[in-house]
């Protein structure tokens, strides 16, 4: 019998609030995987000495949220390519040994909106410039997104941001101030949140102003806990379709386990488990 199970986790803070343990620890189960995973509070301080923990013990991978998705690179030895346009890594793979860092966020939310909404030709506003809203800006971009708009406080982050996707992606990348409350901008077909802001326990709302939201537009949160913000709650009340964080996570968590395990697990599974921690799903929200 062997008693050395094979671990995985994550690097985070408020790591409390993540529900990803929960659905990948269940998904490891059903498909009868001898792996763990570990949900880490990481200070920005101590992330080195955690990824050279995780590499000290032979860990298969892990994962990286708020507000080490590109602190991290420094700390691994090599990034795959979609990392490497994006400047973010979300997922961590040893290959042999060796860390290689890559970016299943933005693959993950381009699947959530499957059906749901028509990239191609869009006019997207993404509110952010750190990792995730990196990633998502890059592969909405790289799916036939017509423009990107990025708003973020630091003039400077949504700069770079913008020029990254003009430069690397067929889409024009440009910039709008985050004047409070945000008017968001006149063709917008959708609204992504890609800030910590509404992320328990902090809670919060990004301050939009709602009413200049086109009713049409599809309005995605990446918050994953809370399921339902504040933020949907009101795009919802403006008669947008909308779109929580919980797709993504699922989506992107699929990816990262082919990753570590070689398998492709049963997305319904994570599903399942996420909607017996925070209820059914409601219009076009549900995972």
């Amino acid at each position: 019998m062997d008693f050395l199970s094979a671990l995985t986790g994550s690097f985070s803070q408020h790591a409390a609030g993540n529900p990803t343990v929960a659905m990948v620890e269940a998904a490891y189960r059903h498909h009868g995987l001898d792996f763990r995973y570990i949900n880490c509070d990481v200070a920005k301080e101590a992330l080195g000495d955690a990824v050279r923990g995780a590499r000290a013990m032979g860990w298969r991978g892990f994962n990286l949220s708020i507000p080490h998705k590109v602190a991290v690179i420094e700390h691994i030895d090599a990034l795959a390519e979609s990392a490497a346009i994006i400047g973010a890594v979300n997922c961590v793979r040893s290959d042999q040994g060796r860390l290689v860092g890559e970016n299943t966020d933005g693959k993950g939310f381009v699947q959530s909106l499957d059906g749901i909404v028509a990239i191609d030709g869009a006019g997207v506003v993404v509110l952010g410039a750190g990792g995730a809203a990196r990633a998502i800006a890059v592969e909405l971009a790289l799916a036939g997104a017509d423009r990107i708009t990025v708003v973020n406080r630091t003039a400077a982050k949504a700069d770079e941001l913008a020029a990254l996707v003009s430069e690397r992606t067929s889409a024009k990348g440009a910039v709008s101030a985050w004047d409070e409350p945000l008017r968001v901008p006149d063709g917008t077909d959708i609204l992504v949140n890609a800030t910590s802001i509404g992320l328990y326990p902090d809670g919060g709302i990004p301050p939009v102003d709602f009413a200049s939201l086109d009713p049409a537009a599809l309005v995605a949160d990446v918050i994953v806990n809370p399921r339902d913000t504040p933020y949907l709650a009101k795009a919802k009340a403006r008669g947008c379709k909308t779109v929580d964080g919980h797709g993504m996570l699922v989506n992107q968590a699929i990816i990262g386990i082919a990753h570590w395990t070689g398998v492709h697990v049963d997305g319904a599974v994570m599903r399942s488990t996420l909607e017996s921690i925070f209820g059914q799903g409601a219009d076009r929200g549900e995972v």
